[in-house]
């Protein structure tokens, strides 16, 4: 059984003149799709469920046993997850702040050697595409590589229900959806069956010890 984390990047309650949380639509759509699939469930993320403490201090800046509830139990579920769907709103011609808030909370161990999908949307015409641009690098410096494939809604308030459902021209919007979400799936699926032939974390080691780990050989040299 694949699972997948839809995770909502907004914490907004309330967006004058559309609905209040408009991309609670666009995750509920995703999670519905994924879930509508054989042997495959979802999970929303919603950062306001999170008690994320201020502040700013990832979980990694606490000892394992003085990490908030809340971060420890979403680091096992990202660990435990085949693959992620990230929704975010444009804010200033990239992603929204919630949503990278929410996942600079964690290393990019977790979400390592497994995929992403950037799904975006807006109030407007351009459904988001220009924070999807800026999603890209950041999702494959987390780790999770985002598919080739994005959705971008224009006019969300009147693509979407509450519940997620299309208003009109659902096969297209379902066939639009399935282009992404099917190249999640084929990703998360190779990855997992290629862990059980080789050790990822072998072939390429986490930096767990300090950011110098990083660096170039001679980049500490003095001149």
């Amino acid at each position: 059984m694949a699972h997948y984390l839809v995770f909502l990047g907004s914490t907004r309650t309330c967006t004058p003149p559309s609905p209040a949380r408009l991309g609670e639509r666009v995750a509920k759509a995703c999670e519905r799709l994924l879930s509508s699939l054989p042997n495959t469930t979802a999970e929303i993320i919603d950062p306001l469920s999170l008690s994320l403490e201020a502040p700013f201090r990832p979980l990694f800046a606490y000892a394992k046993a003085d990490a908030p509830n809340d971060l420890a139990q979403l680091a096992d579920k990202i660990s435990g997850a085949d693959g992620y769907v990230m929704v975010s709103p444009e804010y200033n011609h990239s992603m929204s702040p919630a949503l990278s808030h929410l996942l600079n909370h964690f290393g990019a161990s977790l979400f390592a050697f497994k995929p992403s999908a950037i799904v975006t949307y807006s109030m407007g015409q351009w459904g988001g595409v220009r924070a999807a641009v800026a999603m890209r690098s950041f999702l494959s410096e987390l780790g999770c590589l985002p598919v080739s494939a994005m959705v971008h809604i224009p006019k969300a308030q009147e693509t979407l229900t509450d519940e997620g459902h299309f208003t009109e021209d659902q096969e297209r919007w379902e066939s639009y959806f399935g282009r992404t979400l099917g190249q999640l799936m084929w990703w998360a699926e190779a990855a997992a069956s290629y862990k059980n032939h080789v050790d990822p974390a072998h072939v390429s080691p986490a930096f767990k010890t300090a950011p110098s780990q990083r660096n170039a050989p001679g980049s500490e040299r003095r001149e």
